[in-house]
């Protein structure tokens, strides 16, 4: 009896890379689930979620940006403890706060869009400031209106109770995640590998 071989093409070394720094931002943004502070009248707490969330979009891009964040919910939706104040599960991700979380991979990938203007990857270091902070509020916008809007329908919350629980306390935070992920990419230290 003959075995037949078959090769297998090798992976580019560049989606290896990018692969491994998806999963490391992944799992950055899971270690960080302990560190959450509480904010009265407000099922959302402070987290430190969207400092990652930038920085996928910033160095990892549109494509791998998302991919990131897609990893890191399916890591959360199989139960590991990687959401906010150790939480995991599906349950999570229809939860009060699952609108914040289904936000993450399509800010990330706004980012990413807005800031290498497309899928080629440009070094987030070399961009204009005010190209970097523009994407910086679209992705926050974009998070607090996913999060803020399925508060409110799932809460059935009026609009303003929602913005008022659910985005105006964190504006100060979101203000100093985007300075530390300005200084973090503008630091020249990480850089993003060219797809």
């Amino acid at each position: 009896m003959a075995t037949e071989r078959q090769s297998v093409d090798r992976v580019d070394g560049d989606v290896v890379r990018q692969f491994a720094r998806a999963a490391l931002i992944a799992a950055l943004i899971g270690a960080s689930a302990p560190v959450t502070i509480p904010i009265p009248l407000s099922p959302a707490p402070i987290t430190l979620q969207v400092l990652f969330v930038f920085l996928a979009g910033l160095v990892l891009g549109p494509v791998w940006g998302t991919f990131s964040l897609v990893l890191y919910l399916a890591a959360g939706a199989v139960g590991l403890p990687v959401f906010a104040g150790m939480n995991g599960g599906p349950g999570v991700l229809v939860g009060q706060t699952a609108g914040y979380l289904w936000s993450y991979p399509i800010a990330a990938g706004l980012i990413g869009l807005v800031v290498h203007r497309g899928t080629n990857l440009r070094d987030p270091a070399a961009q204009p400031l005010p190209v970097v902070v523009a994407a910086l509020v679209a992705g926050t916008l974009l998070i607090y209106g996913m999060g803020v809007g399925y508060m409110a329908w799932l809460l059935e919350m009026n609009l303003w109770d929602a913005i008022a629980a659910g985005a105006l306390p964190f504006i100060p935070g979101e203000i100093l995640k985007m300075a530390a992920a300005i200084a973090i990419v503008k630091s020249g230290r990480i850089v993003s590998v060219r797809s």
